[in-house]
């Protein structure tokens, strides 16, 4: 399935925001449900994700149609990078390790703004580098040795 490429970086603006306010206020809660949307986008897809809501029914009727389209996956495996990444902050606030919350919060803020401001979606650029990957790896696997001499 292909997407509008300005949803993701939308979300990722919203992202941004709430990511800097639970640096702010030090809430592990808002980190919590910002993990959430994250699990939502990337377990059952991007048109579910909360923020993607608001893009395509608020937003992007303003904006008219994208001039390109791209695909889903990297954007969902991005929001699971995403997930894990504000779940093990949220972890921490709630055992009272303030500092591991507080640095992958921060993370998290890191990789949302380079996408929101810079169209720079690390979690993307992860998905096609393991991607790249894995044909090599499973043409390793195929049994056939190639001969040196």
């Amino acid at each position: 399935m292909n997407i509008d490429p300005r949803g993701p970086r939308f979300g990722a603006a919203i992202t941004t925001v709430v990511l800097a306010i639970v640096l702010v206020t030090g809430s592990g809660w808002l980190l919590f449900a910002q993990t959430l949307v994250f699990a939502v986008g990337a377990l059952f897809g991007l048109r579910y994700a909360p923020y993607g809501f608001i893009y395509r029914y608020l937003v992007r009727p303003r904006l008219g149609p994208p001039s390109r389209t791209e695909a889903e996956a990297p954007p969902r495996f991005a929001q699971g990078v995403g997930m894990v990444i504000a779940g093990i902050g949220a972890i921490g606030f709630a055992i009272g390790a303030t500092v591991v919350g507080i640095v992958f919060a921060a993370l998290a803020l890191a990789a949302a703004f380079l996408n929101a401001a810079f169209d720079l979606c690390l979690g993307c650029h992860m998905y096609l580098l393991i991607q790249r990957i894995r044909p090599a790896r499973r043409a390793g696997r195929t049994g056939k040795e190639v001969s040196t001499s």
